[in-house]
């Protein structure tokens, strides 16, 4: 098995868990209204090819909540290989925040483009 751990952060209901759903196999409880991940889930990615922590939704890096506590402490003491960025094309301005935040932790980062339809229906 690969030892690849991909941590995946972004703004509450963005998709996050969907995503991991769909990647793990996992049936991970999946809500509308922020809150509904508030510990980190960890699922083997399909085909063995590493593991994939669902962290929860968060505007920024600053504990001042559980969730936003549950984040910030696994970004300082856990061990991951990447971050995937899941961002709400529809409102980039306040998910790119939490990016810029993510990046100064010099792990390698890749942007998963989300709700692109609901962006064009807002003529984003």
């Amino acid at each position: 098995m690969n030892s690849r751990q991909i941590a995946l952060f972004g703004n509450p209901n963005t998709g996050k868990t969907s995503l991991f759903n769909a990647l793990t196999g996992s049936y991970e409880y999946v809500g509308n209204w922020s809150g509904v991940t508030v510990e980190k889930k960890v699922g083997l990615l399909r085909h063995k090819q590493g593991m994939m922590v669902d962290l929860p939704g968060v505007y920024t890096l600053s504990p001042l909540s559980r969730d936003e506590g549950v984040v910030t402490d696994f970004l300082l003491n856990e061990s991951f290989s990447d971050i995937l960025n899941i961002v709400d094309a529809s409102q980039l301005k306040r998910n790119l925040h939490l990016t810029v935040q993510l990046l100064e932790f010099g792990h390698p980062l890749t942007i998963g483009l989300n709700m692109i339809d609901v962006a064009g229906q807002r003529g984003v």
